[in-house]
């Protein structure tokens, strides 16, 4: 090749040399550097060494959670949703939308879930497969992510789409995060870090059953006309720290570690949710106004950060979602700030999360703000009791959090709980907007879906035809 060019003159030449420069400044081909491999503790003390920190307090563990109330709230006074970072009080929803919530989102961002990309790779929507057994459709969908950018990590999103087969119209649709057992990074839920075991789990795990030979929750949304919808997370981002220079976190960062503001786990599965709520808006089947979102556990969490974030999404079951979800950080009670700092689960937020281990009061926000963030669109926190195994994730401070969230949804015109008392067990507070419950069972959303579905037939509505018969074929 060169020499063919020489024999055509100087300015071939100078041609030739101008193409070779470029190409080794990085205007050709380059071959991609592989993604780095961490393991999760590794990747911790990155993070740690980011944050000049030597050393994290220990968190709660199995022999000493504190369940004393008289211990819970050693920072009682929490931020104010509606006094500006300036001092000046919120005073008209103006205010909120255009200075308050962009202050408040910016926290959360920076310090809490970290950063989502304002430009992520788009997501082709690809139906692999379709069955109608006369009572429902069934559309099993893989969303492609581009990865054109960095070939080297393949994501593809995994949807399962169920609507009645009968609806005279788009439906509204309830979709659940969740991931298989043995899916990539899966962790039981409490297997490691909840005290006093799982409790009692009602037809399975993650309330895929029902109440023993009652319907399913499934069985539950198709009877009021509703479609649902299942999002496996395991697909979008692995539950590790070793996962994170894969899956989507890995794929925009082109296999590198994460910055301390970018975003975590939590986010990146709220990401996902959004994704196939673009998905909804294009099935004429799904009326994608009308999308709500239900996740338990860690996915309780991930369904409050995507409620929080992205407002299309129009109602939120947010069940025992605890540290890193509707609780407080500056609870004492199960739990804590340290244990989702810990190698164990800070993968699920920011890098910047770690330096709040042991300083909860340093912290710009609570989670009191993220439920305000989901104003004025319907949200209902709900936990179980500790005796039954649920105290990890303290019930109450999930309850005084949707109580300090009532001032943003009464400003926007919506109803609060309508009380600062803690109701008694298997009380709902189902009233206003923002709602409550507490059941007497274990760790499991299975107890509250018929007052959940109670609560979003308020706001969710089928058309007048769809409506099937309760314990239809879900199958």
């Amino acid at each position: 090749m060169l020499i063919s060019q020489l024999n055509q003159g100087p300015l071939a030449l100078l041609v030739l040399v101008l193409a070779f420069a470029a190409s080794a400044v990085g205007g050709g081909p380059t071959t991609q550097p592989a993604p780095v491999k961490l393991t999760a503790e590794k990747d911790h003390q990155r993070m740690m060494k980011l944050l000049h920190l030597a050393s994290l307090p220990p968190g709660a563990n199995g022999q000493h959670p504190n369940y004393d109330e008289s211990k819970a709230n050693p920072y009682p006074n929490l931020p104010d949703p509606l006094t500006l970072n300036d001092g000046r009080k919120v005073t008209t929803p103006e205010m909120w939308w255009d200075q308050r919530r962009p202050e408040i989102v910016e926290y959360f961002e920076r310090e809490i879930y970290g950063r989502t990309p304002k430009i992520t790779p788009s997501v082709s929507w690809e139906v692999a497969g379709i069955t109608n057994n006369g009572k429902t459709i069934t559309k099993r969908l893989i969303g492609h992510v581009d990865n054109s950018s960095y070939p080297l990590i393949t994501v593809n999103l995994q949807l399962t789409l169920v609507t009645p087969a009968n609806a005279a119209g788009p439906v509204p649709v309830m979709m659940q995060f969740i991931a298989p057992f043995g899916g990539p990074g899966f962790r039981r839920p409490g297997a490691a870090t909840r005290p006093g075991g799982a409790g009692t789990r009602p037809g399975g795990f993650g309330g895929f059953g029902g109440f023993g030979s009652g319907p399913t929750w499934m069985q539950q949304v198709l009877a009021k006309g509703w479609g649902y919808a299942i999002i496996n997370t395991s697909s979008i981002q692995a539950d590790n720290g070793a996962g994170l220079t894969q899956g989507i976190i890995g794929l925009v960062n082109k296999g590198q570690p994460r910055a301390l503001d970018d975003w975590g786990v939590l986010s990146a599965w709220a990401w996902g949710a959004s994704r196939a709520l673009d998905y909804f808006e294009t099935d004429k089947s799904v009326d994608a106004r009308q999308v709500g979102l239900e996740g338990h556990s860690r996915w309780g969490k991930a369904t409050i950060v995507a409620m929080a974030f992205d407002q299309r999404f129009a109602i939120a079951y947010v069940s025992s979602s605890g540290e890193g979800g509707a609780k407080l950080h500056r609870r004492n009670w199960g739990e804590l700030v340290e244990n989702i700092a810990g190698s164990g689960e800070y993968h699920w937020m920011a890098g910047n999360f770690l330096k709040y281990a042991g300083h909860w009061n340093d912290l710009p926000v609570d989670s009191h703000e993220l439920i305000a963030l989901c104003a004025p669109r319907p949200v209902m926190i709900t936990g179980g009791i500790a005796a039954a195994g649920d105290g990890w994730v303290d019930a109450k401070g999930m309850f005084m959090a949707a109580v300090g969230a009532g001032p943003v949804y009464k400003l926007l015109g919506k109803k609060d709980l309508g009380t600062t008392e803690m109701p008694p067990v298997d009380t709902a507070l189902i009233d206003g907007d923002v709602v409550f419950r507490q059941h007497k069972g274990g760790h499991s959303d299975a107890f509250d879906w018929p007052t959940f579905i109670k609560f979003a037939g308020r706001y969710l509505k089928a058309p007048a035809a769809a409506a099937t018969q309760p314990g239809a074929d879900v199958r």
